[in-house]
């Protein structure tokens, strides 16, 4: 495999965290993505123990869903560091927006954060010695930026392209284009000379043009039919929750799910389900991959 850079880091986590990447140059260092609320402390001790001594200059956020902006605020309290995201995002962060922005409508939790800037696609950053081209990368979230560096053949893909897949496209589930942006995305990633992948979450890989035809085959499968995204939406945030919380009674899944709006909105538009119904759909589903199991009268993580 097409190694990293020496000056570059990745912290791989878990899947309710993003994968971080800590980039470290002679006069700057630089994170990209910051991993969720309840990790935060565990994304602070990764970067004090990879920069003893130094102080993190900057933080960039490839989106704002939860998972990848969570540690913002703690790592602004103990760096002061300068935080930039997406222009598009700038009004709603400002004015912390909880409607507009999307932790309300996944049942996330995101601590207030403060930005000192933001990112246009199409601009060209130095972070860590490397320049850095934000490309726009809508799909998954219509706001995303992925990061390229022409120099090491180094895409961070976020979510819009995974080893095995992508991101839920958030945007078809409430009735918007999302299924033509991830394919323009995908189109745009095959256009760039990359040799190593740092994906949202997930390992580093290598093997671009692989990774590239089973997103598409991924893609024609969901937009084929709306009603499968809707599906894996719900299994996927359902998962999420399990992930954070780690067991949940079974009587209260039906309650959760219905305090999503992006869910309620994705089960009016496509699934026409019962919040009960919808509630025992998504349990089976993950008992049936072996992602949860059902113990007396609570829904318990596993796998």
């Amino acid at each position: 495999m097409t190694t990293l850079p020496s000056n570059i880091q990745v912290f791989e986590r878990g899947w309710l965290s993003s994968n971080n990447v800590l980039a470290v140059g002679a006069h700057d260092t630089v994170l990209f993505d910051s991993g969720y609320l309840t990790h935060a402390e565990q994304t602070l001790e990764l970067v004090r123990h990879a920069i003893p001594g130094r102080r993190l200059d900057r933080l960039y956020n490839t989106h704002l869903h939860s998972d990848h902006c969570g540690g913002n605020a703690m790592l602004q309290a103990h760096y002061g560091c300068d935080t930039f995201i997406p222009a598009a995002e700038e009004a709603k962060v400002r004015h912390w927006d909880e409607n507009a922005l999307s932790f309300k409508a996944t049942g996330q939790q995101c601590e207030r954060f403060t930005i000192d800037g933001v990112v246009h696609p199409g601009d060209v950053i130095a972070a860590g010695g490397v320049e850095w081209h934000a490309l726009g990368a809508p799909g998954h979230h219509p706001h995303s930026l992925i990061y390229y560096a022409p120099a090491h053949k180094l895409l961070l893909s976020a979510d819009a392209l995974w080893q095995n897949g992508f991101g839920v496209i958030f945007p078809e589930l409430e009735g918007e284009s999302g299924f033509e942006e991830a394919r323009a995305t995908l189109d745009l990633i095959a256009g760039l000379d990359v040799e190593l992948v740092v994906p949202g979450h997930g390992a580093m890989f290598s093997d671009v043009k692989p990774a590239l035809d089973r997103a598409r085959r991924r893609l024609d499968f969901l937009s084929g039919d709306p009603v499968r995204n809707a599906e894996y939406a719900v299994k996927v945030m359902l998962k999420f929750l399990l992930l954070e919380r780690q067991r949940i009674k079974v009587a209260d899944v039906a309650a959760l799910l219905g305090g999503m709006s992006a869910l309620t909105e994705a089960n009016t538009r496509h699934l026409h389900k019962t919040p009960g119904e919808l509630a025992a759909w998504a349990i089976k589903q993950l008992t049936r991959a072996c992602s949860a199991r059902v113990d007396g009268d609570y829904l318990l993580n596993d796998g």
